[in-house]
């Protein structure tokens, strides 16, 4: 007999699913690992950092992957597809800023961002289509940035990795519709991050401003709300993008930046 989701179903909605989350040891990866837990999949946390994510692991009851993203001795196909295999949700998650002008732009940090965060996904996404395919379900999640929909002065690298990222993401939607899979792009603005709240203290010291006034006076000055995105939320758009509920949601970018994007 058929009928509407048992109570325990509805509390479980990613019961049975298994999902990876790269970058998942701390901040937005870290809220996504925990939130797509207590949803009842079964998380894979992947991170450079070996001891904090198997500590997120062990606390949502998943498994760890110590990984070098930008090894390419660990990411050859027949690694990536065992690392993948049985994953349903992928969380492309992993990066990291620097910021500079482009003339004084270091080249190797700028191919090591574009590796991390485009370069990465694509092999990631390569490897676990199949078995999504297989299963006519999967859930491609890449979290990119409302610098993937704007740019900002000093972030070439960033902004070049996050723009081909919404690019891939949408080829990637098109390609697998018609096997049950979807991809989309989350665009949060700035989030409360041990690295943004280092950006903060900088600011404050390079602008001559008390730490307070950092977020309305430099950081924020395009939001209409003024304050910064908590990693929570962004966890919680991605766990709806990863659920059947958005079954028919895919190649969008979901903006949650305080109203930044609607200048």
């Amino acid at each position: 007999m058929t009928g509407a989701p048992s109570v325990g179903e509805q509390h479980l909605p990613l019961k049975g699913r298994r999902a990876l989350v790269t970058g998942g040891a701390g901040g937005i990866g870290a809220a996504t690992a925990r939130t797509l837990a207590a949803r009842g999949a079964d998380v894979v946390v992947a991170d450079l950092d070996g001891a904090a994510a198997a500590a997120v692991a062990g606390e949502v009851g998943g498994s760890s992957w110590e990984v070098d993203l930008l090894d390419p001795a660990q990411l050859e196909p027949a690694r990536l597809t065992e690392a993948l295999d049985g994953v349903d949700i992928l969380v492309n998650n992993a990066g990291f800023q620097r910021v500079s002008p482009i003339e004084d732009f270091d080249p190797q940090d700028f191919r090591r961002i574009l590796t991390l965060m485009l370069e990465v996904p694509f092999l990631l996404i390569r490897a676990a289509l199949p078995g999504m395919y297989a299963n006519n379900f999967g859930r491609i999640i890449n979290v990119s940035s409302v610098h993937g929909l704007r740019a900002s002065a000093f972030k070439s690298a960033y902004v070049s990795a996050k723009h081909g990222l919404e690019g891939l993401s949408k080829v990637t939607a098109l390609e697998g519709g018609e096997h049950g899979v979807t991809s989309n792009c989350v665009n949060p603005g700035y989030v409360r991050t041990p690295l943004v709240e280092k950006q903060i203290a900088e600011q404050a010291a390079v602008h001559g401003i008390p730490e307070a006034e950092v977020l309305g006076r430099i950081m924020l000055t395009g939001n209409a709300i003024k304050r910064l995105v908590e990693p929570e939320e962004v966890a919680s758009l991605i766990a709806w993008l990863a659920s059947d509920d958005a079954a028919m949601v895919t190649g969008a970018s979901y903006t949650m930046d305080g109203g930044w994007t609607a200048h």
